[in-house]
């Protein structure tokens, strides 16, 4: 008897979109196997919408509570527009599904703490972050003597912006290094930013934010026996992504630390504070 397939809902603000398109191609094609379907889709741009989901042969549902009907876990996605992700997480968290919330998870610290109290309301199961949580820089870490042995970290990053693509290389940093950000500051706000970072227990982190130039995501990660320089291995960070996404589904429990996702945030907000521009701010 066949297994049933399991039923993933797209919740967007516009659908046509980078990570709509990679994550439902994955889900068809690479982790086809795992059972796992876009079985539906709503955006706020309706019109836009039923475009994409008629091309892509997915079900378009009007209201969150058709579209909740039809699926057992759901994705947030706008991945652009993280200043819809609250609201679209008020419309989808009362059914009580497991939820994935794409990158950037909150345009604030404030909203990211009230999508976390919001889905705590409701039981919803749920986590975000951005695809460089799953590199081969984090294969490396067991080998180098896992999160507590690195002392030092660079990473660096490209991007249209610092606002929507900063996540990335602060991604590799506090998936690697940790939350306990002790204080940070920041150099340059044009296309060459760096963010220093502070450990509470005196490990640092140098982020470098390269826009509108081609940079390649890369670290250098320093133990108390090594530096190691490792350049992201691109080529399969989507379906590393999708596939703990789909871990998430079925073990119904988050696979990454709140606290992590909310360093990252905290961090971001930090760094687009002028003061942190004049010398090292601390973090609450």
């Amino acid at each position: 008897m066949a297994s049933k397939l399991k039923r993933i809902g797209y919740i967007d603000h516009r659908l046509e979109n980078f990570h709509a398109n990679v994550y439902l191609g994955i889900l068809r094609k690479e982790l086809k196997d795992r059972g796992f379907v876009i079985a539906g889709c709503m955006s706020e741009d309706e019109a836009e919408g039923r475009i994409w989901a008629k091309k892509n042969d997915v079900p378009y549902y009007s209201t969150p509570a058709e579209l909740a009907a039809n699926v057992d876990y759901f994705m947030v996605l706008a991945p652009s527009n993280p200043e819809r992700h609250l609201d679209l997480c008020k419309m989808v968290f009362p059914f009580g599904k497991t939820t994935y919330v794409d990158k950037t998870f909150a345009p604030d610290l404030k909203s990211a703490k009230a999508i976390f109290k919001l889905g705590d309301k409701h039981g919803v199961k749920l986590q975000t972050s951005s695809a460089l949580r799953y590199t081969n820089v984090q294969d490396q870490l067991a080998e180098l003597g896992g999160q507590s042995a690195i002392q030092h970290m660079v990473a660096w990053g490209g991007g249209r912006s610092f606002e929507e693509y900063g996540i990335h290389p602060m991604e590799l940093v506090v998936s690697c290094m940790g939350s306990d950000i002790a204080s940070l500051m920041r150099r340059g706000t044009g296309p060459c930013s760096q963010v220093l970072i502070n450990f509470k227990n005196g490990r640092t982190a140098v982020v470098n934010v390269y826009t509108d130039a081609n940079t390649p995501f890369a670290a250098s990660v320093s133990t108390a026996k090594e530096t190691r320089l490792i350049t992201v291995d691109g080529s399969k960070i989507f379906i590393n992504m999708a596939a703990a996404i789909l871990d998430l589904f079925e073990k119904g429990k988050p696979n990454i630390p709140r606290a992590e996702s909310l360093a990252i945030r905290q961090i971001l907000d930090a760094a687009a504070d002028p003061a942190a521009l004049k010398n090292f701010i601390k973090l609450k």
